[in-house]
């Protein structure tokens, strides 16, 4: 089901009206009480989302007014960033290091037509919200305590061994590691990692029922932690396992562990804790401090599962046993299995052939196999099967415990900033290989990250979100350069991105004929011809464009979507035009005074950019390798934003005066920078940079011997002729 991302865009704005400063305020008259007003009642409403969230799912008029209130906070969002956008205009006009001409142009604005308009805005916001909160109040909603992710699952140690394919190795590494001596003074812990629907559970059973680990554990304990970890909850599961006439409900934790003292009487045992989530040490600590006081020198083992490396890593010292997809052929016979009754695949070759496209589909994840499996079970119209093939995961019917619904435990898991930076990234392509400061700057762009603590910058927030999302085995890390690293998601966790995103992001392609209006996010996945004026005319709110696939002979497509992005989404925040055939930006780009990311990379025709570019103040990141620029534009003075710029120059010299106002400047690449002999003083005025970056600069390589990634704060206390040299 599409998820409305409700408390987190609530938060994010409250968020954003407390950080107006006094300056801002100032710009409009007579704003401060109905801001305030606009504040104290997202604040109110935020505190009773936690209980829509909840009943949302049994009550269709509550989930059709959080989606009329998604949009109010959106639109409030955007007002409160109108004052920043202004704010920025006049901290230009007022700046030292730009040039009198750009100062001139950036002063041209009525100061009492965007009071007026801002109060008029604030005003209309306030009064929908009011006229909304009539309906909102009928539900009679309460506050509560953030449990969206609790739930309770059930599982069992009962296991038939030949109906499992493929785990035959990992089950006898599983066991070697059980077998294994140990010198850890706490009971091991072996965990087992990977995400739903791999087999976790499964290969456990299948260890926990072989003959050798029955022998050597006389006492074998099977508890499903599931979401809560209550230690007086889990004592007393492990009694009633080991004996379900024991009467101790009503018991205190103290007599619940002298009664399971008795109980193992220093027994070897082996304990499943099946479906952990808990990531609180203290709790963990708590069980395995009780435990161990039971163990003394019996060598017993605990086996967990879990879908965290973070849970991993809190209750054990040896390295996770992160358990990998099965191999196709394994699968195949899997979904054989399921698909087939038998042995009747013999009789539909056919079938056959397509199932085997359907299978690739699954990824190596068993319950995805099982899952589409059951679906064809005893189904043998070939056009079914191949609509089965044709269609995404996250678009099939499925039961409670199919594969869509079992991933969907891991996202609701997740607190609520990380689901909506994780639904975010379906606007990527399936299998693609994603940057991790292009994924955060895209995050920065939209307003995704909290604010940053003492001492952090915005990229720190960003990363902080990433390494959340890969320790929850959501994303998997493919390459480390050490400041920035690339990563890969699987393609149901991305099917899983796609289904709670369908009512904010929306993949485009030439089968698209409508999308829904409210949509925000965009992404253009084809390299077929595309109608543009057909499928966005009703358009008006997105806030990201990204081009990876539309066909490159098309420039009337590229400038036709252009056009379209600056004609209606005036409150665009990321536009990516990688690889376009563009041959200039029009000059009315810069109307897109919310534009935050900029992404030009290898748009080759290029040649320069509009005299309006100067009005993108509040660009973060600008991206325009493989853009032949002769030097740095004048009108890029005024970008005092700017944390991120990749360019191509085939100047001899970096012209310093455009570089003084860049004070937020973090990371500054320069590709292919053939002509280029020497940089600029002026750089040593950003303060704020880390690093420098060049890649294919070949004068600077050969005269300097300088080439890849830079500290540039290190650089600067170089002393020296040749280094004087490069700073002219």
């Amino acid at each position: 089901m599409a998820e409305t991302f409700l408390l987190d865009i609530a938060q994010r704005v409250v968020e954003k009206i407390a950080h107006l400063s006094m300056e801002e305020l100032g710009l409009a008259f007579n704003v401060e009480s109905d801001l305030r007003k606009l504040k104290e009642t997202m604040s109110s409403t935020k505190a009773v989302l936690l209980d829509a969230e909840r009943q949302q799912h049994q009550n269709e008029k509550l989930r059709l007014c959080m989606w009329k209130l998604r949009d109010i906070f959106y639109d409030a969002e955007d007002v409160v960033d109108d004052f920043k956008c202004e704010a920025l205009r006049k901290q230009v006009v007022n700046h030292p290091n730009i040039s009198f001409k750009v100062r001139f142009l950036a002063s041209c604005s009525l100061p009492l037509s965007f009071s007026f308009k801002m109060g008029h805005k604030i005003k209309s916001i306030n009064q929908r919200l009011s006229e909304l909160a009539t309906e909102w109040n009928n539900f009679n909603l309460g506050q509560g305590t953030d449990n969206r992710h609790v739930f309770h699952r059930e599982t069992h140690s009962c296991v038939n061994s030949s109906d499992v394919i493929g785990r035959d190795e990992d089950k006898e590494n599983i066991i070697d590691l059980l077998m294994k001596p140990s010198e850890d003074p706490n009971i091991p812990v072996i965990p087992i990692v990977g995400i739903g629907g791999l087999g976790k559970t499964t290969l456990t059973q299948l260890v926990y029922n072989d003959d050798r680990v029955t022998r050597c554990f006389p006492l074998k304990i099977w508890i499903c932690v599931s979401d809560e970890f209550d230690l007086s909850r889990l004592l007393k599961l492990i009694i009633h396992s080991i004996n379900k006439g024991e009467k101790c409900d009503n018991l205190t934790v103290e007599a619940l562990q002298i009664c399971l003292r008795s109980l193992l009487n220093d027994k070897k045992f082996l304990l499943v804790l099946d479906d952990v989530w808990n990531e609180n040490r203290a709790r963990w600590i708590e069980l395995r401090d009780i435990l161990g006081s039971m163990d003394y020198l019996c060598g017993s083992k605990i086996i967990m599962t879990t879908r965290s490396l973070k849970v991993a890593f809190i209750m054990s010292s040896i390295h996770p046993y992160e358990l990998k997809g099965l191999p196709f052929e394994d699968c195949l016979t899997l979904f054989i299995k399921w698909a087939f009754n038998n042995e009747d695949e013999r009789q539909y070759p056919n079938l056959m052939r397509i199932g085997k496209e359907i299978v690739q589909k699954c990824k190596g994840v068993p319950l995805a196999v099982r899952t589409l499996g059951s679906l064809l079970f005893l189904k043998t119209d070939e056009s079914y099967w191949i609509s089965i093939r044709d269609s995404e995961i996250w678009m099939l019917e499925q039961s409670e415990n199919d594969i869509l619904p079992v991933l969907k435990l891991s996202y609701n898991h997740l607190p609520s900033h990380l689901q909506r930076c994780l639904a975010l990234l379906s606007l990527y392509k399936k299998d693609e290989i994603y940057y991790s400061d292009q994924v955060v700057y895209l995050w920065m762009a939209n307003g995704l990250l909290e604010h940053p603590k003492q001492k952090q910058d915005w990229e720190d927030v960003g990363d902080q979100y990433l390494n959340e999302l890969m320790s929850r085995c959501l994303i998997q890390m493919n390459l480390d350069y050490g400041d920035v690293f690339t990563f890969k998601m699987h393609d149901l966790i991305h099917d899983l991105a796609l289904e709670v995103s369908q009512k904010e992001c929306k993949i485009v392609n030439c089968q698209t004929k409508t999308i829904d209006e409210n949509v925000r996010h965009l992404s253009f996945c084809d390299d077929k011809q595309i109608n543009v004026a057909q499928v966005f005319t009703k358009l008006k709110n997105v806030r990201t464009v990204m081009v990876q696939e539309v066909s490159k002979e098309s420039k009337a497509i590229h400038e036709s979507l252009v056009s379209l992005c600056v004609s209606n989404f005036k409150y665009i925040r990321a536009l990516c035009l990688q690889d376009s055939p563009l041959t200039a930006l029009p000059n009315s780009i810069g109307a897109l005074k919310h534009l935050r990311e900029l992404d030009l990379t290898n748009c080759c025709n290029i040649k320069k950019l509009p005299s309006s570019f100067y009005k993108l103040r509040r660009l973060q990141s600008l991206r325009m390798r493989g853009v032949p620029l002769m030097q740095l534009p004048v009108s890029m003075e005024t970008l005092i934003e700017l944390r991120y710029l990749e360019i191509t120059i085939k100047a001899k010299k970096l012209k310093g005066s455009r570089l003084r106002s860049w004070t937020s400047l973090q990371c500054l690449v320069l590709v292919d920078c053939d002509n280029l002999e020497c940089l600029s003083k002026e750089m040593k005025c950003l303060t704020e940079l880390t690093h420098l970056i060049l890649h294919g600069c070949t004068e600077l390589s050969d005269r300097y011997h300088i080439n890849g990634r830079l500290d540039w704060q290190q650089w600067l206390k170089k002393k020296g002729k040749p280094f004087d040299n490069l700073l002219k």
